[in-house]
């Protein structure tokens, strides 16, 4: 019988424990993913006793109390505090969402807290962004468009136009529903994944870009596109509520029409 275990560099161990001030009543432990690669140890789980009296709502906000008042070697990545950055995307207790809009209080018994599964991780829980923001860059982002504006004008959208946009501009790039995507895991190098492929269908069904044939060649590929097994992970975990996975339905229903 085949036996699969992992590295023994890579073995989560238990780690240190802090409790909070003992006049505390209100209390969450949040146990959170620790490895830093200048020390040679493996990872490890700190569990830390937030005294949620003095702390805000949000997960994210018992994170920079830790940071500010138990460990101040805890590393995370955050900006905006209102789901607009994509910064504070982690992995909170299995599912992948953005720390600063989740709240403690719909989470039941402890919380635990890891950095986006599948990538690189740089120190605790900040991953390696490099190759997803490769992708993002790989489908050219911006109005592509061959024709002069009118009269040195803005170029104008319908109101139809405009709303077929909608579900698609929100999205901020924190790649949750990319990291959530098995097919993801496997192919992260050739697959593009929910969360560029979204992306690029927002710029496909712009009505003001004039490339859309050549976005869709683009696409057109046995690992960029068709990787994609409708899984649809990437729907359920996605913290702006958007539907990658029908995004990618679309794409692939306009290759098949544009071939008839």
């Amino acid at each position: 019988m085949a036996e699969f275990t992992l590295p023994k560099n890579s073995r989560i161990g238990k780690g240190k424990t802090i409790k909070a001030d003992a006049d505390a009543t209100n209390l969450r432990w949040f146990h959170v993913y620790r490895w830093n690669p200048d020390d040679g140890e493996n990872p490890r789980m700190d569990s830390f006793q937030v005294d949620m009296d003095q702390t805000g709502p949000m997960v994210l906000d018992a994170l920079i109390k830790i940071k500010n008042e138990m460990d101040p070697t805890l590393t995370f990545r955050r900006s905006c505090r209102e789901g607009v950055c994509g910064s504070c995307a982690m992995n909170i207790d299995g599912l992948n969402t953005l720390a600063c809009i989740i709240a403690c209080e719909d989470i039941k018994g402890d919380i635990t807290i890891a950095p986006l599964p599948h990538m690189q991780v740089v120190k605790d829980l900040v991953p390696d962004m490099t190759g997803f923001y490769a992708q993002y860059q790989s489908i050219e982002p911006w109005m592509k468009t061959d024709t002069p504006t009118p009269s040195g004008k803005e170029r104008l959208q319908s109101i139809e136009d405009r709303e077929k946009l909608d579900g698609l501009y929100e999205c901020v790039l924190c790649a949750c529903c990319s990291t959530s995507c098995p097919s993801y895991w496997w192919n992260p190098d050739r697959f593009l994944g929910p969360a560029i492929l979204l992306q690029s269908y927002r710029w496909i069904v712009d009505s003001r870009d004039e490339a859309t044939g050549e976005r869709l060649d683009n696409l057109e590929d046995s690992y960029r596109l068709y990787r994609c097994h409708t899984i649809m992970n990437c729907t359920n975990s996605c913290p702006k509520h958007l539907n990658p996975g029908k995004v990618i339905a679309e794409i692939k229903k306009m290759l098949v029409q544009r071939q008839n």
